[in-house]
This record gives C-alpha cells, structure tokens and sequence, in this order.
C-alpha cells in the first residue's frame, strides 16, 4: 500500500506543481511572481573573488540565492572550487558562462578581446562544445543537470551564425544584457533582459525595483565588480542598500536564482 501511493505521489507532484505555479500567477493580476507583484533576479558574471568573500555573505545574512556565471577557466573559479561548492550547496545557482568567455572582437571598444576567443573565428559546433564542456565541470561541483545560460558580452552568433537554437536544446533559460524588464507572460526565456550595473546609487538600483513592482515585471540585475576587482563595478555600501531594500519589502518581491524563476515561468506556460 505504501509503495502504491509513493507511485501516485511521483505521478501527481508535476501536475500539482503546475497547478499551484499557474494559481500563483492568475489569481491575483497584481502577485503574478510567485504570489508577489515582481521578480528579482541577482546576476554576478565572471566568478570574482569577490563574490565568494562578499556577496554570497551578504546574500546569505538575508537569506537571498543568487546567480554567478562562471567561466570555469577563470582562476575566480578553478583555484576556489570549495567555495563555490559550498556556495552551490546553500542554493546559488552556478550559471554556465562558457570555459574562456569568448566575445565577438571586431565592435568598437572590443580591442580587449584575445583573438584566440573572438567570436568571429568560432563555429557554432565549437561554442556549443565549449559550453557543454562547461557544464560536465559545472556538474561536477554541484550536481545539477539544469541551470540557465548568459551569453558572454551578450553575443549569440559564432561566426555568421546564431547559436540560440542550440542553446534552448540544453539550458532551462539564458540571460542576455539588453536593459529592459518584462511580464511573465512576455519574457523571452532565451534572451532575459538585464540592467547592467556599473556605478550607480543604492536609489537607482532600488528605483529599478520600484519599477519592476509598478509593472509587475521581471528585474534582473546584472553585476561584476562589487567593491573592487573589475572595471564594472559597484560600491558595497550601494549593493548593501538594494540588498536591504529588497528584504524590507519582500512581501512585494520574489527574489531567486534565475534558474528558478524559469522553471516558475515554464510550469504557467505548460499546457
């Protein structure tokens, strides 16, 4: 008998799930995310030392998970594999972020672009093989077989082909750099807007959110340096106001990982 309704229980968990995710969505038009009137999505790129010495201590005192895109070459990343296990295992979401960042060189202001990983040399089959390759070292630390994606410096062609088609084939969603924010109904899963993030005020961050919670809509943020160590930065007094904004009206905001807003948006749009 036991064993009859732990089979019924797999069998109806997904469906229950769908149920509650599309409740949360339709039952109230101002509390579509998760029961809240917007979503928040911290995103940190580049796997900086920083982000294990401060951010994820600062997300965990307030018992918020965020994303970190990792380039597994990055020695941010290799030569502190611990940390981020431990950070994978209190529910940040380790994001695949390619192995050597490749970046299309040949736009104003990529001059910094090393030719060995300039889009415009590569084939779709070798950047997909470069990400999966990242994903079996990614695996390897936290055991997860779903995360998101975030195209580096938001470019999708490898040569003179878009490599987004393969990239829904293997990742739950992936986040791209355009500034802008939208609904659940109206977020492309494969190209998530994010406000990237370089100097300004907790006020400005903060208005952001404000927005998101006016128009109901998805924020991510988009993040590098956070006190130091990259040229896009921002101050950890600021990246400590917007933390605290957040926890302060968290009966209005649903932060997490992207990982999992994801999985929210697909079990609404499930059939």
């Amino acid at each position: 008998m036991i064993s009859i309704i732990s089979s019924g229980l797999k069998i109806l968990l997904p469906a229950l799930l769908v149920a509650s995710a599309a409740v949360a969505a339709n039952g109230d038009d101002n509390a579509p995310w998760h029961h809240k009137k917007c979503a928040v999505c911290l995103t940190y790129d580049d796997a900086l030392n920083v982000h294990l010495d401060q951010v994820i201590p600062a997300l965990d005192s307030l018992g918020f998970r965020g994303t970190f895109y990792v380039p597994v070459y990055f020695p941010g990343f290799h030569e502190r594999l611990t940390g981020w296990k431990n950070a994978a295992g209190k529910g940040h979401e380790l994001g695949n972020h390619t192995i050597f960042h490749p970046c299309e060189g040949k736009s104003p202001g990529r001059e910094w672009v090393n030719p060995d990983y300039d889009l415009n040399g590569y084939t779709v089959q070798r950047m997909m093989d470069e990400i999966k390759m990242a994903d079996i070292v990614l695996r390897a630390v936290d055991g997860r077989t779903e995360r998101t994606f975030a195209y580096t410096c938001g470019d999708t062609m490898a040569g003179d082909s878009s490599f987004v088609d393969e990239i829904k084939k293997e990742f739950v969603a992936a986040r791209g750099v355009k500034r802008i924010m939208k609904g659940l109904d109206d977020t492309d899963l494969y190209d998530i807007g994010a406000c990237m993030i370089n100097g300004e005020s907790a006020d400005e961050m903060t208005a952001l959110v404000r927005e998101a919670m006016n128009n109901h809509a998805l924020l991510v943020f988009l993040f590098h340096g956070v006190g130091g160590e990259h040229s896009l930065n921002v101050s950890l007094d600021a990246h400590s106001g917007l933390l605290h904004f957040l926890k302060q009206n968290e009966k209005d905001i649903w932060v997490a990982p992207l990982r999992d807003i994801a999985e929210y948006v697909k079990a609404i749009r499930s059939p």
